[in-house]
């Protein structure tokens, strides 16, 4: 993911003033100036990191998932210190579009007797944490209108960047709702867009704020 940042950082024509790998220090000195930092790292990092871009006024976009049972400490932190975070379970614009197909899709089967729900995720063996956050945030939407449990299914095999499915079975019929990620490019634009618009904002947003027209902040 760094490098597919970097590579579409450079060709929408930021400056991509520093790149640090899981070893550095991250301080004012190491981020040389740098308005935004995207952080995809992993879970057991991404909290530490993201306070040190705050500590070093440097707003952060955080890509890695994982870590967000400690959400309400990290936003509290970047509040009390006037900072800038924006963080999302999946920086493919397609997959936001994704989570409003599987909320309606909740609607129209939460009276329909006789399919089952199921959630099925795919990543690469790389991947740290599963479920993942995308398939979660599905749950979630898929769950509010449903009206009842969607069980997920996890899948860590070969190189695959990310396949999120929703599955409704019947005796006879089945529907499959789906998004396949085929190149971690389009991670990387999304991250890259965050960035862009959150220079000059404080607070504490998601890739809803992005998507949405005017400025809000979220918890």
């Amino acid at each position: 993911m760094g490098r597919a940042v970097e590579d579409v950082a450079a060709a929408a024509g930021l400056s991509v003033v520093a790149v640090l790998d899981r070893a550095a220090v991250i301080n004012a000195d190491s981020l040389c100036g740098a308005n935004v930092a995207i952080e995809f790292s992993e879970p057991s990092s991404a909290i530490a990191n993201a306070k040190a871009c705050i500590d070093a006024e440097c707003s952060v976009v955080i890509g890695t998932t994982g870590w967000y049972h400690q959400l309400d400490a990290l936003a509290a932190y970047a509040r009390e210190r006037d900072g800038s975070i924006l963080w999302s379970a999946n920086f493919s614009l397609g997959v936001h579009a994704l989570a409003q197909l599987v909320r309606e899709a909740g609607v129209l089967f939460s009276s329909l007797g006789g399919f089952d729900a199921q959630i099925v995720e795919t990543h690469h063996t790389a991947k740290k944490d599963a479920p993942s956050g995308t398939a979660l945030l599905l749950q979630r939407q898929v769950e509010s209108t449903l009206g009842r449990p969607v069980p997920i299914t996890s899948i860590r095999i070969g190189s695959v960047p990310g396949t999120h499915e929703l599955v409704l079975d019947a005796a006879f019929e089945q529907i499959v709702i789906s998004h396949e990620a085929r190149d971690r490019r389009v991670f990387a634009e999304g991250a890259i867009a965050a960035a862009r618009w959150l220079v000059g904002r404080r607070g504490v947003f998601t890739l809803a704020d992005v998507l949405s027209p005017g400025d809000r902040e979220t918890s």
